[in-house]
């Protein structure tokens, strides 16, 4: 039918980019081999997407608010696709880094965008079923990538995981200028006052923005470089000391700006504070140790791309099985009941892991993947309407928009810190004996993202205390009684 055209192309967008995510984890044993990669240029091809993408969210959703989500829908789907093709005709890691690089810049652009067009493009009934198959496909994403990517890889070599997406851009890109109209909001030059006010509310914080962006880019490299140059090498206390003061500095910049990309005032709730901070540590715990589970799956299993990525689909389908079955029995408990308990089980199935022995073969990991798996499918659906549901309700897309950043934040330190822990291990242990050195590498990786995963439910039960309630209005600030919301309810809530 017609009418579901434009879902179809907001969809197929979504799918792409969240894919992406980890569709690249069963490729990369092949993609050393082929590009003589390092360990670190490895953990770069899988984290600066996801750093990127993490970096923008925020800017890119005011950057909607400002130009219009189709615009910014079709920007984003024409720069990932060139960045697919980029990668896919990398020479060498270096280059392939770069593009995945831009492959973020181009996701974060789809992602802010995809919820603001599917509120405009339906209504009623239809618009409640469209955000279903929205959330079916995001789902579907996190349990497609990494059979997908062994598949592709097995079949058609390491490459073809960035060429499957050219086509996938191109229909997405064609049914979207056929079939979704545009945003009523890429014009707010009118002579209206309601085009003078969204070109009031839609001023960009460029200083803003450029100082998060640092922040993130330059914590995450001092985190990855420290595996394999050691905490005290000059060049990564450097970049951790200008982590701190780029962090200082966007503190400094929006506090006193009049439109900030994040009003600060929502961090001095600490039930979304702590929320946000839940988030960011479960996409840690939960996903980023998959990348180095992988690793041992091939390289010292010996299993094909397709078979390793088969063996951590059941954390994906536990996820999957779990999320209507808790929301329908849990309904009308307090939401600190099941974040809370699906975040112990999250941080109790990562420590299962750790059975992992050097004479285990992949079957050691499912108690693991399945306990961790139920954890995500209770907590995940639960923890944006609680944390919305604790500021006021005309801030609540910019909550929405810092909520999604700390998730897609977490996953990218989570690769960060685990790939050092990782490589540490394995430095210490030596190349003897790898399937004791894999295997005592992944048991510190497992260690360290169970106390997350728990230290996050801890989070919860401390500062969730009771039902949310929304948060007192936002005293009078430099731009009147409320700054706007600079971005909208409009990011989705992605699985790394």
């Amino acid at each position: 039918m017609r009418k579901w055209t434009p879902l179809t192309a907001i969809c197929l967008g979504a799918f792409m980019l969240l894919v992406d995510t980890s569709i690249v984890n069963t490729a990369l044993p092949e993609m050393s081999e082929d590009l003589h990669s390092t360990f670190t240029a490895l953990q770069w091809v899988v984290d600066v997407y996801a750093l990127t993408l993490a970096a923008l969210l925020m800017a890119f959703g005011s950057l909607g608010d400002r130009l219009g989500h189709r615009r910014l829908y079709l920007a984003g789907l024409a720069v990932f696709g060139l960045a697919s093709l980029a990668c896919t005709l990398a020479p060498g890691s270096g280059t392939l880094i770069a593009a995945r690089a831009v492959q973020g810049i181009g996701a974060a652009a789809m992602m802010t965008s995809t919820t603001a067009l599917l509120n405009a493009a339906y209504q009623g009934r239809d618009r409640g079923t469209a955000f279903g198959v929205w959330g079916a496909v995001n789902g579907a994403a996190a349990a497609a990538g990494p059979v997908l990517g062994g598949l592709l890889t097995q079949q058609f070599g390491w490459r073809s995981v960035f060429l499957v997406n050219l086509p996938i851009a191109a229909l997405a890109g064609w049914l979207t200028v056929r079939r979704l109209a545009a945003d009523p909001a890429a014009d707010p030059a009118a002579n209206s006052a309601a085009g003078r006010a969204r070109t009031a509310a839609g001023r960009f914080d460029l200083p803003g923005a450029t100082a998060f962006t640092l922040f993130a880019a330059t914590l995450t490299y001092g985190l990855i470089e420290s595996g394999e140059r050691g905490w005290s090498d000059p060049l990564v206390l450097t970049t951790l000391a200008g982590a701190a003061l780029a962090l200082a500095a966007f503190t400094a910049v929006e506090l006193r700006t009049a439109h900030p990309l994040l009003d600060l005032r929502l961090l001095r709730n600490p039930a979304f504070t702590g929320l946000a901070a839940a988030g960011l540590l479960l996409t840690a715990a939960a996903f980023a140790q998959l990348t180095y589970t992988g690793l041992w799956l091939q390289q010292v299993l010996d299993l094909g791309p397709l078979n390793a990525g088969l063996a951590v689909c059941p954390l994906a389908a536990a996820a999957f099985v779990t999320a209507p079955l808790g929301t329908r029995l849990l309904r009308g408990a307090p939401p600190r009941l099941p974040i809370g308990l699906g975040l112990v089980l999250i941080g109790t199935g990562t420590l299962l892991l750790a059975l992992v022995s050097p004479g285990s073969g992949w079957t050691a990991l499912l108690p693991g993947l399945l306990v961790t798996g139920t954890g995500v499918g209770l907590a995940t659906p639960q923890m944006m309407s609680a944390a919305l549901a604790t500021v006021p309700r005309e801030r609540a897309g910019m909550a929405s928009g810092a909520f999604n950043t700390a998730r897609q934040l977490g996953f990218a330190l989570g690769i960060a810190v685990l790939g050092t822990v990782f490589q540490n291990t394995l430095r210490d242990r030596g190349p003897a004996d790898p399937r004791h050195a894999y295997a005592a590498a992944l048991d510190h990786v497992y260690l360290a993202a169970g106390a997350a995963g728990l230290l996050a439910a801890a989070l919860v039960v401390l500062l969730l205390r009771r039902p949310a309630a929304p948060a007192a209005p936002a005293a009078t600030g430099p731009a009147g009684p409320t700054a706007p919301a600079l971005v909208k309810d409009r990011s989705p809530q992605p699985s790394a």
